[in-house]
Order: C-alpha cells, then sequence, then structure tokens
C-alpha cells in the first residue's frame, strides 16, 4: 500500500518545464552585449558597462541562476552545474562594476591582473565542462567550445596579452552568444512542438 500511495504522489507531481532555453537565453544576450564591447563591435571597446551591470545582474545572472535551480529540480547535473555557475559569474561581474565596490569600467577590468586571474578559473570550469558536452549535443560541444577559447583569449588579454588578445575574446564571445541563442532557440521550438525544427545534433 505504501508504494502506491507513493507512485500515486509521484504520479501527482507538477511537471517542470525546460529550464535550459531560458538559462541559454540570458547567457546569450549578457555575452552578446560584454563581447560586442571587447571586440569594438558597434560598441566602442570598454565602453557599454550601465548595460552589462543591469544584464549581469538580472538577466545573464539572476534568471540564468534560476534556471540552475530548475535543472538540479529535472535531474539535470550538468545544466544545474553549468547555469548555477555561470549565473554567479556574471553577478559576480556586475557586482564589481557597482559604484558600491568600486564601480571600475569594462576597460579597466580588461587590463588587470586581478581579472586575469579570475577569468583564469572560468577557463578551467569551462574546459572541464566542455568535455561533459561530448556525451550530449553538438550544439552543445560549439557552445562550450568556443566559451573556452573565449575565457582563454580574455584571460591572455587581460594578463599582459594587451587589448588585442581582449579583442579576439570579444569576437569569439559574439559567436559564442549567437551559438547559445541558437541552442535556445532549438529547445523552445521542440517545447512548442514547432513544425519547424532546429537540429542539435544528439551525440551519445
Amino acid at each position: 500500500m505504501a508504494d502506491v500511495a507513493v507512485e500515486r504522489a509521484e504520479s501527482r507531481a507538477p511537471a517542470i518545464a525546460n529550464p535550459a532555453p531560458l538559462g541559454l537565453s540570458g547567457f546569450a544576450l549578457t555575452t552578446f552585449v560584454l563581447s560586442a564591447s571587447n571586440a569594438g563591435f558597434i560598441l566602442t571597446q570598454g565602453t557599454g558597462g550601465a548595460m552589462v551591470l543591469g544584464l549581469a545582474l538580472f538577466y545573464g545572472g539572476f534568471a540564468q541562476f534560476c534556471a540552475g535551480m530548475w535543472e538540479f529540480r529535472s535531474g539535470n547535473t550538468f545544466g544545474a552545474t553549468a547555469f548555477s555557475s555561470y549565473g554567479g559569474f556574471w553577478i559576480s561581474l556586475g557586482f564589481s562594476l557597482l559604484p558600491l565596490f568600486g564601480g571600475k569600467s569594462l576597460a579597466d577590468l580588461a587590463g588587470a591582473t586581478a581579472i586575469g586571474v579570475y577569468l583564469l578559473g572560468w577557463t578551467i570550469f569551462t574546459f572541464y565542462m566542455f568535455l561533459g558536452t561530448f556525451r550530449l549535443n553538438g550544439a552543445l560541444v560549439g557552445v562550450f567550445g568556443v566559451l573556452t577559447l573565449t575565457y582563454l583569449f580574455l584571460t591572455i588579454g587581460a594578463l599582459g596579452g594587451g587589448t588585442g588578445m581582449t579583442q579576439v575574446g570579444g569576437w569569439l564571445g559574439i559567436i559564442t552568444a549567437l551559438l547559445a541563442w541558437y541552442t535556445a532557440a532549438a529547445g523552445v521550438l521542440a517545447g512548442v512542438n514547432s513544425r519547424f525544427k532546429l537540429p542539435v545534433f544528439p551525440m551519445g
């Protein structure tokens, strides 16, 4: 009888929507704006701090962190780790731009040794997350592969490689954002059973 009661309780548990498109979308837009600044694409290199701050705290930060918590609920270890961590990344970066904590500009952060060490840690984290994507799908392999290179070039630029390396990292970040948007769109379209499908190239 106890087993039957448990089964009935589980059957009544509400289904949870796929939080991955939200997490990927928050990551993509925030990465795009910051990377446009780093690359000097549309924005002058080192500008756009106010817009990055808002996105980093709320969309790339809070919304993406929530997506990570919902991934825990759905039993997805990879998604939970990725979205929660990158949500934390954006929140921590946003706080470093707040006047309360010194109000550094994007240009100041790009040339600081401390941010270089910070980015190096994220490069290492992203690389081992990249290895995990080979059991998921080709779209995520692309996102995390290019993201690893993005962090690497931004790290080199911050640790003395010059603005040229930061600019390369910016362009790679723009590519990362486009790949993340593609993967998010694929998830949304699959979620609404759209006739228009975007392949994500599943891997086993």
